[in-house]
């Protein structure tokens, strides 16, 4: 089970970390939340990739002191006011992976995950460059962000996995991402789930919401890419 972790960037972070069993160090894995916070789904990733795959897993805190919106429309509003302050949202996100790699069971190598807004700010650090970030992974996450990377300057490897149907990056954002990636000589692999939108892998997403619906198949084999994405970048 997760403990909670607190770190720090311009305030307080309250995450929660997940520590394998015994005491030799291993690498370590940063789980970026969706629009809802550091709720049950980070965390329960977080706990996965310390029980099944051994590394220390840290649910972080991108929205500051553990807090979690009200409802849709103020997780929007918190996404938006960081989408326009990319200075503190790399802060933010980088304090999760400075205070990850300082942990005492972590041996000093870094990989982020993150879901949706989640998946946007590991993108967001890998064009930045975020110093010692092996590999990342988006899962339905929102390809457009405001770092443009320059050909060669992305060295972190990249998986990203997609809705192919999914409103929140269409088709179009899809290929605009492709584009970058090619432009950048970036190390990505993109996969694209044909018949499945966004939010994949949260399974109280019923679909009542025709954007947002779980998909048991799309979210078995994303852990499975995901797992062998960061036994490649650790290995």
């Amino acid at each position: 089970m997760t403990d909670r972790f607190d770190y720090a960037a311009d305030l307080a972070l309250h995450g929660a970390i997940a520590v394998p069993d015994g005491d030799h160090r291993r690498p370590g894995v940063v789980v970026f939340h969706d629009i809802n916070g550091v709720t049950a789904h980070p965390r329960g990733w977080a706990d996965r990739i310390a029980g099944e795959l051994g590394y220390v897993a840290l649910a972080a805190d991108v929205y500051g002191e553990g807090a979690n919106p009200t409802d849709f429309g103020e997780g929007l509003r918190w996404i938006g006011g960081l989408r326009d302050d990319p200075a503190t949202l790399h802060a933010r996100a980088a304090a999760a992976l400075t205070a990850l790699a300082a942990h005492p069971r972590c041996d000093g190598r870094i990989a982020a995950i993150g879901f949706c807004f989640g998946g946007m700010v590991v993108l967001e650090l890998a064009r930045a460059g975020a110093p010692g970030l092996l590999a990342g992974v988006s899962l339905h996450g929102v390809l457009q962000t405001t770092t443009k990377v320059a050909a060669g300057a992305l060295t972190a490897k990249l998986l990203v996995l997609h809705g192919a149907e999914d409103p929140m990056a269409d088709y179009a954002a899809l290929t605009a991402f492709l584009g970058e990636m090619r432009d950048a000589a970036a190390d990505c692999q993109t996969v694209a789930f044909t018949g499945v939108v966004h939010a994949f892998t949260r399974p109280d997403q019923d679909g009542s919401m025709p954007a947002l619906k779980f998909n048991a198949a799309a979210n078995a084999r994303s852990w499975q890419m995901m797992a062998a994405h960061l036994a490649e970048a650790f290995a």
